[in-house]
């Protein structure tokens, strides 16, 4: 990595908070975000540091574009800003969502419609293009690459399963390594693994079972349940949402199934991370008592699901710098990286087909496209002109 010049914390830290405002649509959507904003317009990192951190926590459990931008602040500016970066990129949604999760009765009530939200899906689409496009022309470098790069598209727009995605990043890694006529690959470095978050991230695994075993409450079993999500899960918040129905709906009873959905279609429509969910789905979990309990129900399912995908990319991080001086990693890199702009393109294609392939959501996702490409328009204004649309039409 070259050395860059130093970076002042709280132009960083609003350059997040922009982030977060704009990121709508999942974790696709918002590598679309990050590469506009913290590649091309601040320059942060590069394409190609963005499409090895999107790699990375591909097969890392955890909340992928959470992980991904807390690595930005890793690199950047080392573990406390990665901290800082995360509480900024996770708070707003999170405190949308515990108070959304007072607001159930309100919202059905009024039948507030969601269709002034209607062009945001297809505005995503224009950042996952930009994305790709970007990532994408940096990463395919001949015939064999541009072959693995359609591969990749195709694959994965019939099959859209959690495992398919590392299972395809590390062929594409193979694939690279098979190809390379360089020799002795397989340098020897020394890795020295920050093994006390990984002692930690166990230590808190176990006693929150233990603890969630022995004693009857509430947000003890909120806060083990939903670090266990945080920690089983890879793939983002659209794989964790059936285990939560399971046990919040179905087994627990905590909440209606329309209550559960009414939550899950909201945060669609909200900017930040997806598995900000939780903190609607804990608050509604924790009704029954006071106002308290349930912000504190909200809060515990929130931390409980975030921190262990925090805790592993602190241990990974270091240990990804370390075995990124072995020459065939960084000669697998290469393929990984366009297996992730393969991915990344495919889910803009399934997106724009379930958005509906109208003519005027096509002609929103070309027009966000055109606007990322020009670079004068920032994120949550293109996000705001989108909403503005479907107020007007």
């Amino acid at each position: 990595m070259e050395d860059r010049k130093p970076i002042k914390w709280s132009t960083f830290l609003w350059d997040v908070f922009v982030c977060s405002m704009g990121a709508y649509g999942g974790p696709e959507a918002h590598y679309g975000v990050f590469a506009e904003r913290m590649v091309h317009r601040k320059g942060y990192v590069t394409d190609a540091e963005l499409g090895e951190y999107i790699a990375l926590t591909s097969i890392v459990p955890g909340p992928s574009s959470t992980q991904t931008i807390l690595a930005i602040g890793y690199q950047t500016g080392g573990p406390v800003l990665a901290l800082l970066t995360f509480l900024v990129w996770a708070l707003p949604a999170v405190t949308l969502l515990t108070v959304l999760s007072f607001l159930y009765q309100y919202l059905s009530e009024h039948q507030i419609s969601p269709s002034v939200l209607r062009y945001i899906a297809p505005t995503a689409v224009g950042f996952i293009a930009m994305a790709a496009i970007r990532i994408g022309s940096k990463a395919v470098k001949g015939k064999l690459d541009l072959l693995l790069f359609l591969s990749v598209v195709v694959v994965t727009y019939f099959f859209h399963t959690g495992w398919l995605f590392p299972l395809l990043l590390g062929l594409g890694g193979l694939f690279a390594v098979l190809r390379s006529k360089e020799r002795n690959l397989w340098n020897r470095v020394t890795l020295k693994p920050p093994y006390r978050y990984l002692v930690l991230f166990a230590a808190i695994a176990a006693g929150a079972l233990l603890s969630a075993a022995l004693l009857d409450n509430r947000l003890v079993w909120l806060f083990e349940r939903f670090y266990r999500y945080g920690y089983l899960i890879i793939g983002g918040g659209q794989v964790v949402v059936p285990f939560m129905y399971g046990d919040l709906v179905e087994v627990r009873g905590f909440m209606t199934s329309q209550e559960f959905l009414t939550g899950y279609g909201l945060v669609q429509g909200l900017p930040g991370p997806m598995f900000s969910f939780s903190a609607y789905a804990g608050g509604m979990a924790a009704r029954g008592g006071s106002a308290i309990a349930q912000v504190a129900g909200a809060l515990v399912s929130a931390a409980g699901i975030f921190l262990p995908g925090v805790l592993l990319m602190y241990f990974v991080l270091p240990v990804w710098e370390q075995l990124k001086g072995i020459r065939g990693i960084r000669v697998a890199l290469g393929g990984i990286t366009v297996v992730a702009a393969g991915l990344i393109a495919s889910a803009g294609i399934v997106l724009m087909r379930d958005s509906g392939l109208r003519w005027d959501n096509l002609l929103v996702a070309l027009g966000a496209t055109a606007l990322l490409a020009v670079k004068k328009v920032p994120a949550p204004a293109i996000v705001a002109l989108a909403i503005l649309l479907g107020i007007l039409f």
